[in-house]
C-alpha cells in the first residue's frame, strides 16, 4: 500500500566516541556520511563545493609566481578540502590539523577512507593531530595559505575554546604562521561583516568575501585576507 509521502529513513550511527572535546558521532543517512560533534551537525558528504572553493580561493589569491606553496588546512572533516588540495599539482605541501583522533581514524581505516585514501597516500600530505588554536600559537612551521574550516563560522563555533581564534589576537596568531603575502581563507555558513572588520584590524589586506550558493537558505561564504609583506 502506497502512502502520500515518503518517510525519511532514520540515520544509522556507525560510530560514537567520547573524544577530548566531547562526543563525536559518525552516522550514515541514506547515501550520506555525517559528522556530529556534541549534538551539533558539522558536515556531510552531500556536496563539498564550499570546501573545494575554500582551497581554490586561497590558491587563486596567492602570487602566481610562487613555486610549490605550502597550505595548512584547519579541520579534516569529511576530507573534501584535503582531497581537493591533493588533486591540485601546484601545492608543494599539504598539512591538515585535526584535533579529533576519531575523525582521523575514520579516514585512515573507516568509512571516510573512500573519500580521502588517495589524498592520504600523496607524499605531499600529512595530518597533524592537535588543536588548531594551539598549533597556530606554538608551531615554528610557516605556510603560504591557511584554509580554516573548524567551525560553522566565526559567529557559530563548535566549542567555546574556538571563539578566540576569530578575535584580533587569534587572527594575529594565524598571521604568525603565514609567510609574507600569505593568504588566510575562512569558511563560514553565513556572511559576517563584523569578522571582515576584525580581519582588517588584525592587519590583513585585500579583505573580501566570496559567496557560494547553496540549495536552500543563506549562501555559504569564504572570507579572504592577505598578510602584508
Amino acid at each position: 500500500m502506497s502512502t502520500p509521502y515518503d518517510i525519511p529513513e532514520a540515520p544509522e550511527v556507525l560510530d560514537r566516541r567520547e573524544g577530548p572535546y566531547g562526543e563525536v558521532v559518525l552516522r550514515r543517512h541514506g547515501g550520506l556520511l555525517q559528522i556530529i560533534a556534541n549534538g551539533c551537525f558539522l558536515m556531510d558528504t552531500s556536496d563539498g563545493r564550499s570546501e573545494r572553493r575554500l582551497v581554490d580561493a586561497a590558491l587563486a589569491a596567492l602570487d602566481a609566481r610562487l613555486e610549490d606553496p605550502r597550505v595548512l588546512i584547519g579541520g579534516l572533516g569529511v576530507g573534501f578540502s584535503l582531497a581537493h588540495a591533493a588533486g591540485q599539482p601546484r601545492w608543494g605541501r599539504i598539512t591538515v590539523v585535526e584535533r579529533e583522533p576519531s575523525i582521523i581514524e575514520w579516514h585512515r581505516a573507516g568509512p571516510l577512507s573512500e573519500l580521502s585514501a588517495r589524498a592520504l597516500a600523496d607524499p605531499r600530505a600529512e595530518i597533524v593531530e592537535t588543536d588548531l588554536v594551539a598549533y597556530v600559537h606554538e608551531t615554528s612551521d610557516t605556510f603560504d595559505a591557511l584554509c580554516l574550516d573548524i567551525d560553522n563560522g566565526p559567529d557559530w563555533t563548535v566549542t567555546e575554546d574556538n571563539d578566540g581564534l576569530y578575535s584580533a589576537a587569534g587572527l594575529e596568531a594565524c598571521a604568525r604562521v603565514l609567510n609574507p603575502h600569505g593568504v588566510l581563507a575562512v569558511w563560514s555558513a553565513r556572511p559576517s561583516p563584523e569578522f571582515e572588520g576584525t580581519m582588517r584590524n588584525a592587519g590583513f589586506r585585500h579583505v573580501r568575501t566570496e559567496e557560494i550558493p547553496v540549495a536552500r537558505g543563506v549562501p555559504d561564504v569564504v572570507h579572504i585576507g592577505v598578510r602584508p609583506g
